[in-house]
């Protein structure tokens, strides 16, 4: 989440017309402390039942916890980009998130 942090005003233009939404198995308590501690400009949700995890098939089956990916949604909803699995430490995957941001009309 750090990179995200890092590169938010390249990859997103500090948010206009985006919308980052983290999701993740943690409680709202765990998530909420977190981003402030850190400043992240971005949206936590907490899927503590991995209701939305299952939704998208990225729950790990075994596991309470959600994998790695990244979908970029459009202004019309729908799904224009998905990174699966997303290689967070990969500075290749940011230029490809950046990409698909603009592709989709996200700045």
């Amino acid at each position: 989440m750090e990179a995200y942090r890092d590169q938010y005003a390249t990859i997103f233009k500090n948010g206009q017309g985006v919308t980052v939404l983290a999701i993740s198995t943690d409680e709202v308590s765990t998530l909420a402390d977190w981003a402030k501690e850190k400043d992240f400009p971005v949206t936590f949700v907490s899927d503590r039942d991995a209701v939305a995890g299952r939704a998208y098939d990225v729950k790990v089956p075994t596991l309470n916890v959600n994998r790695r990916v990244v979908f970029v949604v459009g202004p019309d909803g729908k799904v224009a980009h998905i990174m699966r699995p997303f290689r967070e430490l990969s500075a290749d995957a940011y230029t490809e998130l950046g990409a698909a941001v603009r592709r989709a009309g996200g700045g």
